[in-house]
């Protein structure tokens, strides 16, 4: 008889997990999934405006450009560990062209395996255990997760819509200034789908220099701004590098979710460790991956235009809708996201869940994003103007507003 076969071996050995994995926040979206799936499953026409999966496919030209790259064998070998110096100097164009900002792509550029690695990394790259991080609150969970494998604490900075959803760096404590290490900011704003202005950025560095704070500005909805209005980026701040990095991806820009390519721009010293990180973990992006995404940031920029155009559309198209039924909300600055306050006498996961199951609307209750989320929904525009007003006429027959 084999060892395995024998039941007191079995039940004698244990899987003991590190301490840390039981630290790791609940995915809350996995819960969500599940209820939408069952929906689904049990046959009913879900509208799904929860998640935020872009809904179109990748521009024909970026696809095409991994197609040829494919076949090329300098990428089947490993690339360069930080990365293709063409994709670095892609990145940087960019930069220079759509904000005024200057990097120098071999020393302020790292590649990531999509933003969110990044965010995820950067709290174990510069906090020990017991070290603080200030946190926005609502904010991506994501940030949590970063923290706790870091095994540090946060604080979160309440985005309330009084201060047009913005953190207020005076009400934050003397203790939690002198204690903080890291700070996270994310504008275009998920999920409030707030925008800041560049002296917010001004502000930004002052208080990050003042108090010896890292500042990290997740930029990933950095294209999508409306009523014309382009979103400024933290690096176009004076001193920003000095001070912080910011993270942007390809996935929302250009409808490459699934490529998952990013980049971290900004302080040199912040960059280095990053890539030191990354090499330890990683054999950097494949190479056909790189020159896809060089071409995207190189080539015309009109599918990047058409695509905000196409998110304005059907904001507008959805607001109508709302405001037919008495859904009174502020159209978003930018993002493709809609935040939206529930109704008195509902919390934000009651009102989705009734949402879902007598509109067969599915939506993001706040809670999930932090404290200062409750009594708020996070709507996604990512399915068509016509969807997006069905999802609206739906949630009208349950005459909540009127």
């Amino acid at each position: 008889m084999k060892p395995t076969d024998n039941p007191s071996y079995q039940s004698a050995f244990h899987i003991k997990p590190a301490e840390v994995m039981n630290q790791l926040p609940t995915q809350f979206f996995a819960t969500l999934v599940q209820k939408v799936n069952r929906e689904i499953n049990a046959g009913h026409d879900v509208i799904n405006l929860g998640q935020g999966n872009p809904d179109t496919p990748t521009p024909g030209h970026i696809v095409k450009a991994v197609q040829e790259a494919a076949a090329n064998p300098l990428y089947h070998k490993y690339s360069p560990f930080t990365g293709f110096s063409f994709l670095k100097e892609a990145i940087a164009k960019r930069y220079l062209e759509d904000y005024g900002v200057e990097l120098d792509p071999e020393t302020e550029v790292a590649v990531l395996f999509g933003g969110k690695t990044g965010l995820v990394q950067l709290p174990q790259i510069l906090l020990n255990s017991g070290d603080l991080c200030l946190v926005p609150d609502p904010g991506y969970p994501d940030y949590w997760s970063g923290v706790a494998l870091a095994k540090a604490e946060m604080s979160f900075m309440p985005l309330r819509k009084d201060n047009a959803f913005l953190p207020d760096f005076g009400s934050i404590s003397e203790a939690d200034r002198r204690r903080a290490k890291l700070m996270f900011l994310n504008y275009p704003n998920n999920p409030t789908s707030a925008t800041a202005p560049l002296s917010f950025y001004e502000d930004t560095v002052k208080f990050a220099a003042e108090n010896g704070i890292v500042v990290a500005s997740d930029f990933a909805y950095g294209a999508i701004g409306f009523d014309g209005q382009r979103p400024v980026s933290f690096l176009q701040a004076p001193h920003a590098k000095e001070v912080g990095v910011e993270f942007y991806t390809l996935s929302k820009t250009y409808n490459m979710a699934g490529w998952r390519v990013g980049f971290a721009l900004g302080n040199r010293e912040i960059i280095s460790m990053i890539n030191l990180l990354q090499d330890h973990i990683y054999v950097s992006l494949f190479g056909g991956i790189q020159a896809a995404a060089a071409e995207a940031l190189t080539a015309s920029q009109e599918c990047v235009y058409e695509l905000v155009k196409r998110y304005e559309s059907r904001r507008n198209a959805f607001f109508t809708g709302l405001a037919d039924i008495g859904w009174q909300a502020e159209k978003p600055g930018g993002s493709f996201f809609s935040w939206l306050p529930v109704p008195k006498g509902y919390t934000s996961t009651s009102f989705a869940d009734l949402l879902l199951q007598e509109a067969k609307v599915a939506v993001a209750p706040g809670i999930g994003f932090g404290e200062h989320g409750e009594g708020y929904v996070r709507v996604g525009l990512l399915t068509s103007e016509e969807r997006l007003q069905e999802a609206a006429r739906r949630i009208g027959e349950l005459k909540l507003f009127k």
